[in-house]
């Protein structure tokens, strides 16, 4: 990828120039829209290069309409530029980097093409939602560039002003986004059939399956990808259940975008397990290091144990990592040490699951609440856990990781006293993550938080605890950073239940799977 600059004239744009007229309209009038926006620079640049965006802006609302559209066509074209690089890469690496890149930006243009295509009902939540996994999927292919030692590329160059364009329409459509809701009839989100409810309760899920896996031969197929495979090809959108056998699935399983509403049922934690081992230190990106990758939207798994077992040594091994809107996990263990949890984007929520891990082992930028899970810090490589790395870049994306009457304790391995084991700490700027009505043991350190890097993002972090309770729930030593506040509201607190964070009133409902609205 030599002079991949070359590439990009498009998109490095190192001045700005502004006609003093643009289709009638000055640039005064452009500036005075433009300044509304975090980045009023290549707003203005790009507002003045297409007239044929400025003639219908008279209100707020059309100044909203117009970002999408000006974000959406930079997207398309960095999406091109992106395509083009296959051709450059050098190396193994540089194509792993770029295969992710590939993906994320395919992904990014349809989120935007969701909020600007009529026939999709879409919210101001979901908009926010969609445009919040937009912004998340350009940083995740500029990290993975990073991962792999191959930034001389200047590729983190080639999003800044996809990026920025974005941003600008998070910020605007932020003025119309209130309250989450989903895409619903009556009550329910328009991929539910009623009869999908009782599936999760099934006493016997084969019975209810359109496909079993089984090792032994007696289901349809013998691996998950081939049943996930036979999904992508079925007819119509209604929810397609699959069920998994007791067995251990050595595979790599992506449900990928445009395989929507699969239900994955396993025979339970530690029976039905889907193992794998790509890691950051085998080569792999952690994007694509996911044991189970989930984008599809409307996932649910239930009773399966997804695992990476590339060791400690081999840093970032993810387990599960879920893009998938209204996604749902239920009873699920997720097993690894760093990076096992990737909550990659949109809105997810997590009952009675198991998560081990040592270093940031949930993480992501998705709008994603916890809910009665046991969190198991494990034996970590350096003597320092953290449980949580909120991947936040953007003061307007409706992100978050809420961790709601969960239990906070040491794995079977973890018999160290020596091991400091922390909360959270901040991977992006505006990190959020708040603790509520937790238990949490004593193995968590007095501060409660750990630095990332200096005073990196200690003002600009939402770190919150309300009502925790257990010999590590003290905030009487806890940090003193700006950022980082004991909740005393229950108006405040609330905002991180699934009723208020994920809408999950609109939706987690529909699946069966029991649930509290609120605190």
């Amino acid at each position: 990828m030599d002079n991949i600059h070359l590439i990009f004239p498009l998109l490095l744009v190192s001045c700005f120039f502004f006609p003093s007229t643009t289709n009638g309209y000055s640039k005064a009038v452009i500036k005075s829209w433009c300044l509304q926006t975090p980045h009023p620079q290549p707003c203005e640049y790009f507002l003045s290069q297409n007239p044929k965006y400025i003639s219908p802006i008279t209100k707020k609302s059309d100044f909203l309409k117009v970002s999408i559209e000006l974000a959406l066509d930079r997207a398309l074209r960095a999406q091109t530029n992106t395509y083009s690089l296959g051709s450059k890469c050098r190396n193994d690496l540089e194509k792993t980097a770029w295969a992710d890149c590939v993906e994320l930006y395919e992904n990014t243009v349809h989120k935007i093409k969701s909020i600007v295509d009529p026939s999709t009902k879409c919210t101001a939540a979901d908009a926010q939602t969609w445009l919040s996994t937009a912004l998340t999927n350009i940083e995740t292919c500029i990290t993975g560039f990073e991962e792999l030692g191959v930034t001389d590329y200047v590729m983190p160059l080639m999003s800044n002003n996809v990026s920025s364009l974005i941003s600008n329409t998070l910020s605007l459509n932020h003025g119309y986004y209130t309250e989450p809701a989903a895409t619903q009839v009556d009550g329910f989100p328009t991929w539910v059939s009623l009869g999908d409810r009782k599936l999760l309760q099934s006493s016997s899920p084969a019975s209810q399956a359109n496909i079993v896996v089984a090792q032994d031969g007696s289901g349809n197929f013998k691996t998950v990808k081939e049943a996930i495979a036979a999904a992508g090809k079925r007819k119509g959108t209604g929810r397609f259940v699959i069920y998994v056998k007791a067995g251990i699935y050595s595979e790599n399983v992506e449900i990928g975008s445009k395989v929507k509403n699969v239900m994955l049922i396993g025979d339970g934690m530690g029976k039905t397990i889907i193992t794998g081992s790509k890691s950051v230190g085998g080569g792999s990106t952690t994007f694509k290091s996911a044991t189970v990758a989930a984008v599809g939207d409307g996932f649910i798994a239930r009773g399966l144990t997804i695992r990476n077992t590339a060791g400690p040594k081999n840093h970032q091994a993810v387990a599960l990592r879920s893009g998938s809107d209204l996604s749902v996990f239920y009873q699920c263990s997720f097993e690894g040490y760093q990076d096992t949890l990737y909550t990659h984007s949109e809105r997810q929520f997590y009952k009675e699951c198991d998560i081990y891990g040592t270093v940031d082992f949930i993480f992501g930028n998705a709008a994603v609440v916890l809910q009665n899970c046991n969190i198991l810090a494990r034996d970590p490589p350096n003597k320092t856990n953290t449980v949580t790395a909120q991947g936040r870049t953007d003061p307007n994306q409706n992100t978050g990781i809420s961790i709601h009457n969960c239990r906070v304790t040491a794995a079977p391995d973890l018999k160290s006293s020596s091991v400091k084991t922390y909360l959270g700490r901040p991977w992006k700027k505006y990190s959020r993550t708040v603790v509520m009505k937790t238990f949490l043991d004593g193995l968590i350190n007095p501060e409660g938080w750990m630095p990332w890097s200096g005073n990196f993002a200690l003002n600009t972090l939402y770190y919150g605890e309300y009502m925790n309770t257990g010999p590590g729930s003290s905030t009487s030593n806890r940090v003193k950073w700006g950022g980082y506040r004991v909740i005393t509201s229950a108006t405040e607190a609330s905002k991180f239940t699934p009723a208020n964070f994920i809408a999950g009133n609109s939706w987690i409902p529909a699946t069966n799977v029991p649930f509290t609205s609120g605190l």
